[in-house]
C-alpha cells in the first residue's frame, strides 16, 4: 500500500470512532501540528488517541466528505469536511470543521501531520 492509499484508507475508516483501527494507522511516534480557528495544537500519538475518544463520547456518528488527495512520494495532501449527528440530536447532521491535513507517512504509517481546520 503506497502513502496516497494508507491515508485514503484511513480516512475512509472508522479511525475517528475506533480506538483500534485508529492504532493500526498511526506511527507510535506521530506528530501533529494543527492550526485551527480556536488556535494552535501539537499532538503525540496519545492525545491523538484521546481526541478519538472525545470525538465517539460527543457524537453518534460521523462521516467525511473527502474533496481532494494528492500525493508526492511519502507525503499526502487530503482536504475533507467532517459531518457529525450529536447524541442530543441524532436527526440533524451538522459540520464539525473545514480540514486540509499534509501527512508524512513513515514504515506504513502516518507518522507527521500538519493540519488546518475552520468551523463552520
Amino acid at each position: 500500500m503506497d502513502a496516497k492509499e494508507l491515508v485514503t484508507a484511513y480516512y475512509k475508516s472508522d479511525a475517528f470512532s475506533n480506538l483500534e483501527v485508529t492504532n493500526r494507522f498511526i506511527h507510535d511516534d506521530l506528530t501533529v501540528e494543527w492550526r485551527s480557528s480556536k488556535g494552535y495544537l501539537e499532538l503525540d500519538k496519545d492525545d491523538l488517541l484521546e481526541l478519538v475518544t472525545g470525538l465517539k463520547k460527543a457524537y453518534s456518528s460521523y462521516r467525511l466528505d473527502i474533496g481532494n488527495i494528492i500525493a508526492d512520494g511519502n507525503k499526502v495532501c487530503v482536504r475533507y469536511t467532517h459531518y457529525v449527528h450529536a447524541f442530543e440530536n441524532p436527526d440533524e447532521e451538522v459540520v464539525l470543521g473545514h480540514f486540509v491535513a499534509i501527512w508524512e507517512v513513515k514504515e506504513r504509517k502516518l507518522y507527521k501531520g500538519y493540519l488546518m481546520s475552520q468551523v463552520e
